[in-house]
């Protein structure tokens, strides 16, 4: 076997031990979405739980507190096994953050306790949750961020903004939970409720952005619109400016604004465990492709061995070296390893092509957060706010909203040096 050909296999073999990574990494975002889920139900249980005193959902955050508890320890083992295999160079931002997360994983327990023994309140309660879920949910961006497949990328990266989107539905059951349960929403609350909706909408834009037409499709189907219609009313009457009329304890507008927010987001979950299912798919049947042609580039000739130069030279008569290179080329080995390599360039720069577009559109939109983030704290603009003004300075200078951001990173950079040197 030539050299060329032991370096393509080589290369083969590589493709293969990443698409086995990407694999198992679909596997973990299964176990991660599934954990979160539970989460996600256990942390709107306990803001009413909280909200109400302990006089209702006792019952449903035990419940839902065990079933948390069942999707952790799943997910925790497939975790540690992690740690003892040996994985691609870009897994090692993935296991940094995976670690990150598992002490935060260990705070579970105090959480829970100061919930029974109402030593958090309500929205303290909520804001460990998120800081939690947000965790999780690096994971799977880290997950998208390290893949070296385009297609797998583009899948992850949906996924990752379906998932963002349902923890920010479920956020706002919480808050809308809370208040509900209260009998009122001041300021802080109904702010909160319009940023989340505004949240919700660019994430589930940039999902169907990346989705697939089939996911596309069942987005579409899955949503129920006489559920969405009932939230919507309650987001009305939980926005507007005088507090929701409080009725009694006997009140059970929070619990109404739980269920239709928990029929909506389970409606998501499952286009979200669809998908993942479709990821898992994808993995596979790319690995079984890469397995495919790394028999087929074994099955390459491989015993013809050239005659040295003199014998060639010797047998054939006086020729040139250019006809000689010529018929080297034209040769059946030549030929087939040839095609066989240029084959493989050609995917692969068509993989590298399309693997660059995806990579530039997440670094864009990483710039455009950051730089949001700025104006929200320089400019006291909610976000929704900050993302109409980035977008209106970036048309009037007749820029892209990346290169605006960008700007605007760089010029806050500058004044920090100079208030450094000052």
């Amino acid at each position: 076997m030539s050299s060329a050909q032991q370096l393509l296999l080589t290369a083969i073999r590589c493709d293969i031990d990443n698409l086995t990574h990407l694999a198992t990494s679909a596997d973990i975002v299964g176990d991660i979405s599934r954990f979160i889920h539970m989460l996600q139900r256990e942390r709107g249980a306990s803001a009413i739980y909280l909200a109400s005193q302990g006089q209702r959902f006792k019952t449903r955050s035990d419940t839902y507190r065990q079933h948390s508890q069942n999707a952790e320890a799943l997910m925790r083992q497939r975790l540690e096994a992690l740690s003892y295999e040996v994985r691609p160079q870009a897994a090692a931002r993935l296991l940094r953050r995976i670690a990150a997360v598992w002490y935060a994983l260990d705070e579970l327990a105090d959480l829970r306790h100061s919930i029974d023994t109402f030593t958090i309140s309500a929205d303290d309660a909520t804001q460990a949750f998120n800081q939690l879920i947000s965790g999780l949910l690096a994971i799977v961006f880290e997950a998208a961020d390290t893949s070296a497949d385009p297609d797998i990328t583009r899948a992850l990266v949906a996924i990752f903004h379906l998932m963002q989107g349902k923890e920010l539905a479920g956020q706002e059951r919480a808050c809308g939970a809370f208040g509900f349960t209260h009998g009122h929403f001041d300021e802080a609350h109904r702010a909160l409720l319009n940023q989340l909706v505004n949240d919700q909408h660019r994430c589930f834009d940039t999902f169907v952005e990346f989705a697939t037409p089939e996911a596309q499709q069942a987005w579409q189907k899955e949503l129920s619109p006489r559920t969405l219609a009932g939230i919507c009313h309650l987001r009305d009457v939980a926005c507007q400016r005088t507090s929701a009329p409080h009725t009694g304890p006997d009140d059970t507008l929070g619990e109404t604004w739980y269920e239709l927010t928990t029929l909506r987001i389970d409606t998501i979950k499952t286009v979200e465990d669809a998908l993942i299912i479709q990821l898992s798919k994808l993995c596979h049947r790319k690995i079984a492709q890469a397995q495919d042609a790394l028999e087929k580039a074994k099955a390459q000739p491989c015993g013809y061995a050239p005659a040295p130069c003199e014998q060639l030279l010797a047998l054939n008569g006086p020729q040139p070296l250019g006809d000689l290179t010529a018929s080297a080329l034209t040769s059946p080995l030549g030929r087939s390893l040839i095609e066989l390599t240029q084959a493989q360039a050609g995917r692969l720069q068509g993989l590298s092509d399309e693997l660059e577009n995806t990579r530039k559109a997440l670094r864009e939109r990483k710039l455009i957060e950051r730089a949001k983030g700025l104006i929200m704290a320089h400019q006291d603009m909610s976000e929704e706010e900050a993302y109409r003004f980035l977008r209106k300075t970036s048309m009037d200078q007749s820029k892209s909203m990346a290169d605006m951001s960008q700007a605007i990173l760089d010029l806050s950079a500058m004044l920090k040096r100079k208030e450094k040197g000052a």
